[in-house]
């Protein structure tokens, strides 16, 4: 049996799931999410009037479907108008400018005249879509201080709490999609809505947990799901999907977005996550439904395997270089340059490797997040080692993580020759690695050199063996004893 099991921890009421309308949810972890609900719809045959108010705050109303799921209603969105401007103190202040109201203060009723409110109209949409220069014109065009006439004198301040006399026929509690229907037949029926939703997203962790001694490890992995919609959802089936998918940010003129399914990964309960490949994404349903409110932070361990075989290895590559430097320079200036490539980097780096497949105990396509590292110390407590990120990562590949540097090992570089000869169009360039090892016990390092003079290169000589990574990477494997010393000399040839 594959030891990999995932642990449920949602809770869910059968009847309540049967006798409500299911509600479905999409998180993208580009920070947004597809919103599919049933809506009730009584329409007479012809043009129809209605209000939707169950919608969150930051819904793209060009991103939104409406159809009857069976075919047998024809439906026409004639007009839809999206209003999302809730009444606030202000807004409805501004309702009443040139009437006299009431207000409460702390000695009683008084009058006043409203003769400026101070709201200052905009709303998520249009800062999205705007951005700054919105802002600031919006701002610009009204002031936010309001001014009231009591007495036959103006306050640049509310001389109390605004008393109203109702709330008028174009104010609204929340925000809300009016649309003016067509059908073809009268009839009662649950209509399909969904739209596109900011305000949403989920990202993934990985907690891994190593022995004091040995490399098998524990790997638990959580999903966070975060609702700042401005809506609860509840009783919701919740799928999330991974992958990068292309998403036009506000301003741009088209969008895409693509739609989801699911499947399963073995384990010893039912998985409370399970896992499809979907077009050239994946994703992740929540096999029970849930209830995820608005401003609440949802927690899923979505995978726990034990026994995972890991390998810690120690790079030094001893090359330091500033990335701004040589920014946009050419092989001919490089070679040039005499200085190019000489600074040492002391650090030897930790990396933690291990194969995401099912032979050892993991194998489902893992989406990208943050890694956090462990290790059991002799008193049986777990310490921090160490933290990185991995990009979404298929089954069967190798992942590589930079975990921190070595404390008890150092390295030392350093260039012992360098001829150029531009009449012969080559060069040579010599260098001494030193890897040092204050360890009590042998560390295998892997030394990194860049060949990074010329397109066309070779190793004239060397003190050991190297093999080619990449086309202007090698490597040497070595060996260093306990509180010993390891000195790698090698000359590279170029030519051009």
């Amino acid at each position: 049996m594959n030891p990999t099991r995932f642990v449920c921890i949602f809770f869910f009421c059968g009847s309540l799931f049967a006798q409500s309308p299911q509600l479905s949810l999409t998180i993208y972890n580009e920070d947004f999410a597809v919103v599919r609900q049933d809506i009730p719809l009584d329409l007479k045959s012809g043009e129809n009037q209605i209000n939707v108010s169950d919608i969150t705050m930051h819904l793209e109303p060009d991103s939104v479907v409406l159809r009857d799921p069976t075919g047998k209603h024809a439906l026409q969105v004639l007009e839809q108008n999206y209003r999302n401007d809730p009444i606030t103190e202000y807004s409805l202040l501004s309702l009443y400018e040139g009437q006299t109201i009431e207000f409460q203060t702390g000695g009683g009723m008084i009058k006043g005249k409203v003769i400026r409110s101070g709201y200052t109209p905009h709303n998520y949409f249009a800062m999205n879509r705007y951005g700054q220069e919105y802002y600031q014109g919006q701002m610009s065009g009204a002031s936010t201080q309001p001014v009231i006439e009591v007495d036959g004198q103006l306050r640049f301040s509310l001389p109390g709490t605004p008393v109203f006399p109702s709330l008028t026929d174009d104010t609204i509690l929340k925000p809300r999609l009016e649309w003016m229907l067509a059908t073809d037949k009268a009839g009662k029926f649950p209509a399909e809505f969904s739209y596109v939703t900011g305000g949403m997203s989920w990202e993934a962790d990985y907690n891994i947990v190593a022995p004091e001694k040995g490399d098998l490890v524990d790997i638990v992995g959580w999903v966070t799901m975060d609702n700042q919609t401005g809506k609860t959802f509840e009783n919701a089936r919740i799928k999330l999907m991974a992958g990068d998918v292309n998403k036009m940010q506000p301003g741009m003129k088209s969008r895409a977005v693509n739609v989801q399914a699911a499947a399963s990964v073995g384990g010893v309960f039912n998985p409370p996550v399970t896992e499809k490949a979907f077009d050239e994404y994946h994703l992740y349903t929540l096999e029970r439904a849930t209830t995820l409110r608005d401003r609440e932070t949802k927690q899923v361990e979505f995978i726990h395997a034990a026994g995972v075989a890991t390998k810690q290895l120690y790079v030094y590559d001893g090359l330091k270089m500033d990335p701004n430097r040589y920014n946009g320079w050419g092989w001919e200036n490089i070679r040039n340059d005499h200085n190019y490539g000489t600074e040492s980097n002391p650090k030897i780096w930790v990396m933690r490797e291990f194969v995401n497949s099912q032979k050892n105990h993991l194998g489902m396509p893992l989406p990208k997040g943050r890694v956090r590292f462990y290790r059991r110390n002799d008193d049986g407590q777990i310490e921090f080692t160490g933290e990185n990120v991995i990009d979404h990562t298929p089954r069967d590949e190798t992942i590589r993580i930079y975990t921190g540097n070595a404390f008890d090992l150092t390295g030392e570089r350093t260039r012992t020759n360098y001829i150029v000869e531009m009449g012969k169009s080559t060069a040579t360039e010599s260098f001494e690695i030193k890897v040092r090892n204050h360890k009590k016990e042998p560390v295998d390092v892997r030394v990194v050199e860049h060949l990074y003079r010329a397109l066309t290169w070779d190793i004239a000589s060397s003190s050991a063996d190297y093999k080619k990574t990449e086309a202007h990477t090698i490597e040497f494997p070595v060996t260093i004893p306990p509180d010993g010393e390891k000195t790698i000399t090698y000359t590279a040839h170029y030519t051009w």
